[in-house]
């Protein structure tokens, strides 16, 4: 079990909670059988035979029973048939569960379970054995479902002759109570050995509430300490570089900036550091509220450093910044204004001179506001006095490089945290729920509208004759577009092959940037000037692509997902995702976000050879059905649970919830940060409540703790 399952101790055993319940079904006669369907008959064995195949070197034993009203053969291979042998012998009547399936004209029960019923056995125990739900477990090929229930049974009987000693409930009574809520002992009792499906509902009611319960006590301890750090209040400056760079923006900002840069405000004037997640839709303007903050810590004598997660983003957020400051991003320098700053950038690529020089700029106080990779955490770095930290896709970006940032500073500083991928509430309450959250839910004006379709290229391949055609007449208007691969296409790129591998043409390997590339320019796409764009690029020849692309040099730039965030070319209208079922949800929403940023409409097609009806095909609906990235991104968690919401997997890998669903238990999630937060602010330490206090560290275990307590 600690093996194969990750089970290493009898608490993790009774938190191992059955997957679903079968019934075995009513008692079924064996003349109305249904076929696929689990059921559970009472019959005598009327005969048994065992019988190889494969010329001697397989053994199936085939046992015929029948109740007066047909018969059914159960079939039993492998080692373990000799001992049913011994069992099933003609005469014997006993109660046989399993799933009835057709072989050779002949309905059978493969494997099926079976109890003897000897004697005088009455209806009554085929009737509790036919109705009673049998917990189906998370198990392994190593150990299989019915041997946990078989252990979970064991470790429930030592319990109960034990009067449940040492169990720990970290449910205050008071709450308990309040809210209805069964006792842990029942809970446990319920969910390994319901009696009837009432039961497991109750159950599943107490034991979401543990885990959304401590869950929120650790976010709601952590939210209290962070409140009683000290920091630096930056208030902004009247007349400062934040109202000169206002003064100037060509636009008026949206109600949503507004609101939203109100909040950032308010919290940088405290004495306590900011901790505040920014989400919002692909393209809503999340930079410009950044950066207004960046420039409000600058005013009131502090740095700002943003943290991009790629050197594209990085060069592509110093670009853009600087741009729209303009000679304010010149302080100090020949026709710079006098209420400038200087704006650096800080990559690993970077030359040692220009090195050399943004490190001076940032020690010195020259440099108000800097933009990097990870290089800006290296040691090297000293900052003259730090005072906010940006964190731009914290999707990408490992809680202890945004904890190293903040070390940099004399006391913390204020963190911002932005985020493309829209999160549902529950999730941004249990994820990040350390952080205050602001939600730009509005496009700036001038935003276009994109038009999202799926080209199933395997049923309809002149769909994908179209696609191109589009791009061509996009181009002819004198317009730029995407075509994004999932691959590179180069040799350390390339899927390694067994040998004698047969190409499946189901799994043939992704479609590469490359070889795509190549197709384009000599046959749908030629005459375009076409360039490709990926992460292996060398970093110069990778800007000179993007500076040419923004410069309307390149028609068509084939990609893999490096363009997928902070790349704004409004010229760009058009964008082909190819192999599109190979992107997650958010990811999809995420690159379509790249077109339709001018005054023009956007058009991405999301191409497939996934077949109709596949749930490949229903997500790529989905992504095409709506432009609302919170929805998408529901959608998108719904698919493919939640990982692990406190460690670092943000993913995909086994999750620490065990009973809670973030999506679907946003009612118990709500209530239960309400409680904690209420538990938290009347007793911070838990001195009262020492149960909770060892649920606390059972969840916390060492690596979470400190992974909590980086933020």
């Amino acid at each position: 079990m600690a093996e194969h399952l990750g089970l290493h101790t009898a608490g993790d055993l009774l938190h191992h909670y059955p997957r679903r319940y079968a019934e075995r079904g009513e008692l079924t006669r064996l003349a109305d059988l249904p076929l696929d369907e689990h059921v559970t008959v009472v019959a005598q064995v009327a005969k048994a035979a065992m019988k190889t195949f494969n010329q001697g070197r397989g053994v199936r034993l085939e046992v015929v029973v029948t109740d007066g009203s047909g018969a059914l053969t159960l079939v039993f291979f492998g080692r373990g048939a000799y001992a049913r042998e011994k069992e099933l012998i003609p005469g014997r009547r006993g109660m046989f569960a399993g799933k009835v399936s057709v072989f050779n004209r002949t309905r059978q029960l493969l494997h099926p379970d079976y109890e003897l019923l000897d004697g005088d056995s009455t209806a009554a125990a085929a009737e509790e054995f036919a109705g009673r739900l049998l917990p189906i477990y998370p198990a392994c090929k190593q150990f299989q479902s019915w041997k946990l229930a078989k252990a979970a049974g064991t470790l429930l009987d030592l319990f109960e002759a034990d009067g449940w000693q040492g169990l720990v409930d970290p449910l205050p009574p008071a709450l308990r109570e309040g809210r209805g809520l069964a006792e842990l002992a029942d809970a446990f009792r319920q969910v390994h050995r319901p009696r009837a499906k009432a039961d497991i509902e109750q159950a599943r009611a107490r034991l979401k509430w543990d885990e959304a319960f401590v869950l929120q006590v650790a976010l709601a301890r952590r939210r209290h300490a962070d409140g009683q750090l000290p920091a630096v209040a930056r208030k902004p400056v009247a007349g400062g570089l934040l109202d000169a760079f206002d003064a100037r923006l060509p636009f008026t900002l949206t109600e949503g900036q507004r609101k939203v840069s109100a909040e950032i405000f308010d919290d940088l004037a405290t004495e306590h550091p900011m901790h505040r997640l920014l989400q919002g839709e692909v393209g809503s303007g999340k930079t410009m509220v950044a950066l207004r903050a960046m420039l409000g810590v600058v005013d009131a004598g502090g740095q700002a450093a943003m943290l991009a997660p790629t050197e594209v983003l990085a060069q592509q957020h110093h670009r853009s910044i600087t741009e729209m400051m303009g000679d304010l991003a010149e302080g100090g320098m020949l026709g710079g204004s006098d209420l400038g700053t200087k704006v650096v950038l800080l990559t690993g690529s970077m030359g040692a001179a220009a090195r050399r020089q943004a490190l001076l700029d940032l020690v010195t106080g020259e440099a108000g506001i800097v933009v990097g990779t990870h290089a800006l955490i290296e040691d090297k770095v000293q900052f003259h006095d730090l005072g906010l930290v940006v964190v731009d896709e914290q999707h990408r970006f490992g809680v202890e490089q945004r904890d190293a940032l903040r070390s940099k500073g004399k006391q913390p500083p204020h963190l911002l945290v932005m985020t493309a991928t829209p999160i549902p509430r529950t999730v941004a309450m249990t994820v990040f729920g350390d952080l205050e959250t602001s939600v730009l839910d509005q496009l700036p004006a001038g935003r276009s509208p994109i038009a999202t379709h799926v080209v199933p290229a395997r049923d309809k391949p002149h769909f994908l004759a179209r696609a191109w055609e589009r791009v061509r007449e996009e181009v002819a208007a004198g317009h730029q577009a995407y075509v994004v691969c999932p691959r590179i296409g180069d040799e350390e790129d390339q899927p390694k092959k067994a040998a004698g591998d047969d190409p499946d043409p189901e799994k043939r390997p992704p479609l590469a940037v490359l070889d795509i590339a190549g197709q384009l320019g000599g046959g749908p796409l030629a005459g375009l000037r076409v360039a490709v764009l990926h992460g292996r690029m060398q970093p110069e020849p990778k800007d000179e692509v993007m500076r040419r692309f923004a410069a309307g040099e390149l028609d068509v730039l084939v990609a893999t997902t490096v363009i997928e965030v902070g790349v704004n070319v409004p010229n760009s209208t058009a964008m082909v995702i190819m192999d599109a079922d190979r992107f997650g949800v958010s990811q999809l929403h995420q690159l379509r976000g790249r077109v339709g940023r001018g005054s023009a409409p956007g058009l991405c097609l999301l191409v497939s050879e996934a077949p109709e009806g596949s749930p490949a095909r229903a997500r790529l609906a989905a992504v095409a059905g709506t432009l609302d990235g919170f929805e998408l991104s529901r959608i998108d968690l719904e698919q493919r649970r939640e990982g692990d919401v406190l460690g670092q997997a943000q993913s995909g890998v086994r999750s620490s919830l065990r009973m809670l669903a973030v999506i679907d238990d946003e009612e118990v999630i709500g209530a239960a940060r309400e409680e904690a937060s209420a538990v938290v602010a009347a007793d911070p330490e838990l001195t009262g409540l020492p149960e909770l206090r060892t649920a606390l560290d059972a969840l916390l275990d060492k690596e979470r703790e400190s992974f909590l307590d980086k933020g």
